[in-house]
Order: structure tokens, then sequence, then C-alpha cells
């Protein structure tokens, strides 16, 4: 069963961003694509739960991360240079 999370706003708040087309329900599900983009950056959680938390696909939210200047894949050097010396032995594996 899902859990609620409320957010509240001042009511002269709620009427501008009403006024720009902003009702409840985007206003909810742009907090949750955003507390998705928050998980996955603080790497609180996953890419996949991250997705879920957003209300989005995972493609939707690997869109929404790049949209947003959010790295997918976000190595360190030392995992770089793991990675590349990894393909350089299977391609002088193949090559044999």
């Amino acid at each position: 069963m899902p859990v609620q999370a409320i957010i509240d706003l001042p009511d002269q708040l709620y009427r501008t961003l009403s006024s720009h087309g902003l009702s409840k329900e985007v206003i909810s599900a742009e907090a949750k694509k955003l507390l998705g983009l928050k998980c996955y950056k603080d790497r609180i959680l996953s890419l996949g739960k991250s997705a879920e938390v957003s209300g989005l696909s995972l493609w939707d939210f690997i869109e929404f991360l790049g949209e947003n200047h959010i790295a997918v894949v976000d190595y360190d050097d030392e995992q770089v240079s793991y990675e590349l010396n990894s393909v350089e032995e299977m391609k002088k594996a193949f090559e044999s």
C-alpha cells in the first residue's frame, strides 16, 4: 500500500502556481520527479528505484536526468581505468 507524503503550500503561493497552470496533480508529479532525481544524485537509491519514486519509466527518468545534467554513469578515475583495462584484455583475448 502506498504511503502519502503531503506538501503544505501557503494559499497565496498555491493560487500563484495554479494561475500558471500548476494543478495539485502537476505539483505532485513534479515533486515526485525531483525527489527521484535527488535520491539518485545523492546515491540514496539505485537508478531503478529512483525512477520508481519519480513515477516515470526507466527510460523517461534517464532522459529527465539528462535534461537536468545528472550523469547516469558516474565513474571515478579508478573505475574508468579498470573498465578500459578490462576492454583491452577482452580485445586481446578475441584477437588470439
